[in-house]
């Protein structure tokens, strides 16, 4: 099937993303810090606020837990910005690319939908593209299917005709169960290569 669509993940894709960042420095010891992502702000508890819970809802659920860790659960929406320090120029150069050249381009993540607003400023790339599903805006998250049917229907794509982007195995497979074609990121050269092989000229 001819892609007629081009949809990117952002983070991990476009976006470096790493909480490692600042606790770091707010957590100095490696296996503390691992227990305390590992035990309190879990990733099963960070992709609820993708989802769309309140991050005012999160830190209380989380805070009456683990009292002893408040200051900690707290830093991590305060010091959010440290957590996606910069763009990768060679992605965001292939996605400038392919718009500059005529494709459709969109994107769909998973993200709060408060620290996407901050990102939509400091990452101005993120406006070029035809629009973007954000999952904490609709209250859907990869992988279900749901949303991938959602940005389909937003953006008036045809599922078999549209290629996916994502640096997650499990959200790669969930849009080609949803009837897309996908690929999994590792680098902005080797989905240049993934692309060409597509018949997708850049």
């Amino acid at each position: 099937m001819e892609i007629r669509h081009i949809v990117f993940d952002i983070g991990k894709v476009l976006v470096h993303y790493d909480p490692d960042i600042p606790f770091s420095r707010i957590i100095p010891d490696p296996a503390e810090r691992r227990w305390f992502f590992d035990n309190v702000c879990t990733s099963a508890w960070n992709i609820e606020q993708d989802r769309g819970r309140s991050w005012e809802e999160a830190e209380a659920l989380l805070v009456a837990e683990h009292p002893a860790h408040a200051d900690n659960i707290r830093a991590f929406r305060r010091h959010w910005h440290e957590m996606v320090p910069h763009a990768y120029d060679d992605s965001v150069a292939l996605l400038e690319r392919l718009v500059a050249g005529g494709h459709d381009v969109t994107m769909l993540t998973n993200w709060a939908a408060d620290t996407f607003s901050e990102a939509r400023v400091r990452f101005p790339f993120l406006e070029k593209p035809r629009g973007i599903t954000v999952s904490g805006e609709i209250g859907l998250i990869k992988p279900d299917r749901a949303i991938y049917d959602h940005h389909a229907a937003s953006f008036g794509l045809e599922p078999s005709a549209a290629l996916f982007i994502d640096d997650s195995q499990k959200n790669v497979d969930g849009a080609m169960a949803a009837g897309w074609q996908a690929v999994l990121f590792t680098d902005a050269r080797a989905l240049e290569r993934d692309l060409a092989a597509r018949g997708i000229r850049i």
